[in-house]
């Protein structure tokens, strides 16, 4: 651990906040911890509006760097792939990996919020205050603005160096939109989503398969439900505002009723409370964030979805965040607390990463919502499979790399293009994994894979 006395000013005790507060901890720095929200360790917050996470290989290792990962895997649920609910009640299961050592977990936001602020607050030099609002930064003074939300007080806090973890809807970002040069984006979908639940049996059992991340795909629409230690099920109903059907139309009980009736008849059954929860909980909006630079030279730079907010239809979000963490903390390691070269490399590997995973997770709200009930769309997903296991160091599906390895996300993404461009030549005119012509299927993979091998490194 570094012995430097710095301190750094951190804005946000989100997920990535906290995590980054240990990260910095252990090297020795003075983390100064401000958050807008009161401590959800002390006091209720508001339910509605965290959509379940879905954690997987980057956050798990980034998480095992500060000795957190056992703890957390005490209190999550492998989901070994997607259960596909159609409108006639049948369901089909569809595995995510290989075999079931490649599995995600579904995992509470709150209480991995509060693990990690527990870990943070155990170094004696971390302080997290509450209830704090920023309300922007003066970059050359190095001072962040600040409100006391239960004093009302006004008042500025200056530090070595900012880092801002705090939200798509970041005030230091909007403070770096005055800065010369400064680029920024928020692209929201047409689409909301509102959250819902399914209560568990009554002896604390699940109402259905626990290990499964549950889809209702109804092409412009879908319905999800993760499970949850108690029994229960965090559902997530992914509607457009306007239109027919949308949120808009849904405005009473019956309407709503009506309409679950209709798309989603067996998780009605299941949930007693729909109209109750559907008309307390909020409509939440689904955004993108992209910007450029990520930082003002040495001053202040963001991290998470600060800098590229992505929607959740690719379950990356926290996990990209908690890999930008360890990106950082791999930066301070080459120059030490030199910030404007850490804030430099962190940014230069990690935004064409950043802008690749929010890619990947519009393309996937097509996908779920669209194409795993369609049967080629299954038949690609087999063979790639099989790709994999025949091939194993030049094919392994775009899912794979962007969820069970650590693949760059820009690569995985290149990548999958061309993978899913060989899948389709090989499914083309025929229904069954067992008909492809595997012999092609080798030379197709040597010609147009094995160029990008050196690119990739170790896809594992």
């Amino acid at each position: 651990m570094s012995d430097t006395q710095q301190n750094i000013l951190l804005v946000g005790a989100g997920l990535a906040g906290s995590l980054l507060s240990v990260f910095l901890a252990r090297r020795g720095f003075t983390v100064d911890v401000y958050e807008r929200r009161p401590d959800m360790r002390l006091a209720q917050i508001s339910a509605g509006r965290s959509i379940n996470l879905a954690l997987s290989t980057r956050g798990i290792h980034a998480l095992r760097e500060v000795g957190l990962d056992e703890a957390i895997m005490r209190i999550a649920i492998p989901m070994r792939g997607r259960m596909i609910h159609a409108t006639d009640g049948t369901v089909t299961f569809q595995p995510y990996g290989k075999d079931d050592s490649e599995v995600i977990y579904s995992v509470s936001r709150g209480e991995l919020n509060r693990r990690l602020m527990d870990l943070a607050e155990e170094f004696p030099h971390v302080r997290i205050r509450f209830q704090q609002r920023c309300d922007g930064m003066d970059f050359a003074a190095r001072s962040v603005a600040f409100t006391d939300e239960e004093t009302g007080t006004v008042y500025a806090r200056s530090g070595d160096t900012v880092i801002a973890t705090d939200g798509a809807g970041s005030p230091v970002r909007h403070s770096m939109e005055a800065t010369p040069g400064f680029e920024s984006s928020q692209d929201f979908l047409e689409h909301g989503y509102k959250e819902l639940s399914i209560p568990p049996n009554p002896d604390g059992s699940h109402q259905i398969e626990k290990h499964a991340l549950h889809i209702w795909p109804r092409h412009s629409f879908m319905l999800i439900a993760l499970p949850n230690i108690d029994g229960s099920f965090t559902c997530t109903l992914f509607l457009q505002h306007e239109g027919e059907p949308a949120f808009s139309s849904l405005d009473s009980p019956e309407r709503v009723r009506a309409f679950f009736a209709r798309e989603f008849p067996d998780a009605l059954r299941l949930m007693p409370t729909l109209t109750e929860d559907f008309f307390v909980n909020p409509t939440g909006a689904l955004g993108t964030v992209r910007c450029f630079p990520w930082h003002v030279g040495d001053a202040a730079v963001l991290l998470g979805d600060a800098c590229h907010a992505v929607v959740p239809f690719y379950g990356q979000g926290m996990n990209c965040a908690f890999e930008d963490c360890t990106v950082f903390n791999e930066c301070i390691d080459e120059f030490g607390p030199d910030w404007h070269r850490v804030f430099a490399a962190y940014e230069e590997r990690r935004k064409v990463n950043a802008d690749a995973i929010a890619d990947l997770a519009l393309e996937n709200f097509i996908e779920m919502r669209d194409s795993v009930a369609d049967p080629h769309f299954l038949l690609t997903k087999k063979v790639g499979l099989v790709l994999e296991e025949r091939f194993p160091d030049h094919f392994i599906p775009k899912y794979s790399m962007v969820t069970f390895h650590r693949t760059p996300y820009s690569v995985a993404r290149k990548r999958g293009k061309i993978q899913q461009g060989i899948l389709e030549e090989l499914t083309r005119g025929i229904d069954r994994a067992e008909d492809v012509d595997y012999e092609r299927a080798a030379r197709l993979i040597s010609e147009r894979l094995r160029p990008y091998a050196e690119e990739a490194g170790s896809l594992r």
